[in-house]
């Protein structure tokens, strides 16, 4: 069964002092981030790549590694606009940037019509979950809902930065795995007691270091990627937020089909530690992380050979 890593890329990468942070070099070769998750999703059995970017950096991107990684595997582009709209919309006087992670999907609808896993492009996942998501689809799960979905469940403790607060979705799980909410929480970091804390009050009541979070790694079938369409419909006509800064995001959008009583996701436990640049002061620890597996045996030095 083909299967397809579909990377979300289109960031503006603001934080990272206005450049383009999904294409800083990280590894002794020039690697990116990237370079090391499609590696491991290829190592893993997916066949496909599919980068989500924008018009404005394709000539960069397909530099830096579409053209390089094209001689090792499969690579489609698909393009997120801010005014990549359904036909009747348009977009809100000042607003500046795309619609969130669930536009970002949704612009994939064309190209991929296969099992799949979604990840950013500036974080690193390791090896674990892309084996354990990728055996997940292939198994093709018994159909309970109108949606079978998969997720890679991150120990929290192992996916904070040393720079500053992060964003990530808390998730409940029932006995079986089975995920029952998703909270996309902000300001995520550890106090200057090593405590943990947030900007929700109410995740502040139970939030601890051992919780599942969601980084945005999702499998999925072609049916969900069908449905956001529908779904940004119905997220534009919503009058709630302001629509120069509402984002369509995929824990929310999953967290609503769970609700709903349309989606099964289940949690794909995963004891490997993130690392990303969130920050630009990241940069200098992933170079080392990566010098580590590399050390360890994790990776070879000269990735692709």
């Amino acid at each position: 069964m083909k299967t397809t890593l579909i990377i979300m890329a289109a960031g503006i990468g603001s934080r990272f002092g206005g450049g383009i942070k999904q294409l800083a070099q990280m590894g002794p070769g020039g690697e990116i981030i990237m370079d090391y998750s499609i590696y491991d999703a290829k190592e893993a059995g997916f066949d496909k790549v599919v980068f989500i970017i924008r018009k404005d950096i394709e000539q960069e991107f397909r530099r830096v590694i579409g053209d390089r990684i094209g001689r090792h595997i499969e690579v489609e582009y698909v393009f997120q606009e801010l005014d990549d709209l359904p036909e009747g919309y348009k977009v809100p006087e000042g607003r500046t940037k795309p619609w969130g992670t669930g536009q970002a999907i949704l612009c994939s609808k064309d190209v991929v019509k296969e099992p799949f896993v979604i990840i950013n492009a500036d974080d690193y996942y390791g090896k674990e979950a892309f084996v354990k998501l990728h055996d997940y689809l292939v198994s093709q799960p018994e159909k309970k809902k109108e949606f079978e979905m998969g997720m890679a469940g991150f120990v929290l403790k192992n996916t904070l930065s040393d720079n500053g607060a992060v964003t990530r979705g808390i998730c409940e799980a029932d006995k079986e795995g089975i995920l029952t909410k998703v909270i996309e929480t902000t300001g995520i970091r550890r106090d200057d007691s090593g405590r943990i804390v947030c900007d929700n009050p109410e995740v502040q009541k139970w939030i601890t270091e051992e919780d599942r979070v969601s980084m945005n790694m999702w499998a999925g079938y072609p049916e969900f990627i069908e449905y956001l369409e529908a779904g940004f419909c119905e997220f534009l006509q919503n009058q709630k937020g302001d629509p120069c800064k509402k984002e369509y995001l995929l824990p929310t959008i999953v967290d609503k089909l769970i609700h709903e009583g349309r989606a099964r996701v289940k949690v794909l436990d995963t004891q490997d530690k993130w690392f990303g640049v969130t920050y630009k002061e990241d940069k200098p620890a992933v170079e080392n992380a990566f010098k580590n597996l590399i050390a360890q045996g994790v990776y070879p030095e000269n990735l692709w050979g």
